[in-house]
């Protein structure tokens, strides 16, 4: 698979950050995607104490949403655990990962951040910039911006600000659940990061990508 990003992994967080802050300029956030006939989930579980990254890409046919393929890979875990920097922790063993698939995935809903980041470039937007595939974040929880509670009805959503910019939406996927924060991650406009995540989102508050990459991340 094709790489449009390449880079030293065995970084600082000092040169992790400067990093992320080069990045950032690189990150599309406008619509450069074609057909979507498959999206790909991907998640990432720890082994022995931390000590191994296991990374499980999951792919799907859309909108169908049926499994298609899967693929794990583990790593040597080379950095340490610092919010805001879990990309260089994660992103090795997922591009590993990715590199094992037959299929090229249309699009990467990942769980975690994309612009949603204090340098604008979190998780999904870095993987996303480095397999040269258009990625969504698709998180659980909020990182940084301002934000308030969307009504509760399927597909409401408000704005996810910070410092008077949108860097995401807290979008309700379920009646009566928490709300997920979606952001652009690369080659992705947020109205289509909104509408890609709604539709891989069925019976359950998580989308059916992420649901099937978790199971394959946290399995034996």
């Amino acid at each position: 698979m094709a790489r449009a990003l390449t880079h030293r992994w065995d970084l600082t967080p000092k040169e992790a950050m400067a990093l992320q802050e080069t990045l950032r300029a690189r990150v599309e956030r406008e619509d450069r995607l074609g057909s979507v006939r498959c999206v790909c989930g991907i998640d990432v579980g720890f082994e022995q104490g931390g000590a191994v990254t296991r990374a499980a890409v999951v792919v799907l046919s859309f909108p169908a949403l049926e499994p298609v393929e899967n693929a794990v890979a583990r790593r040597k875990t080379t950095f340490p655990y610092i919010p805001g920097l879990l990309s260089f922790r994660e992103t090795p063993a997922v591009l590993a990962a990715l590199g094992r698939l037959k299929t090229t995935p249309d699009l990467l809903l990942c769980d975690g951040q994309g612009i949603a980041h204090p340098r604008r470039c979190g998780l999904a937007s870095h993987i996303g910039l480095a397999a040269n595939i258009p990625s969504i974040g698709v998180a659980k929880t909020r990182l940084i911006g301002a934000d308030r509670e969307p009504p509760d009805r399927r597909g409401a959503w408000a704005p996810l600000i910070d410092a008077g910019e949108t860097i995401g939406a807290v979008l309700r996927t379920r009646v009566g659940v928490k709300p997920l924060y979606v952001s652009i991650g690369h080659r992705v406009s947020l109205a289509t990061a909104i509408r890609f995540t709604l539709a891989s989102c069925t019976r359950y508050r998580l989308p059916e990508t992420t649901r099937h990459a978790h199971r394959l991340a946290s399995g034996p």
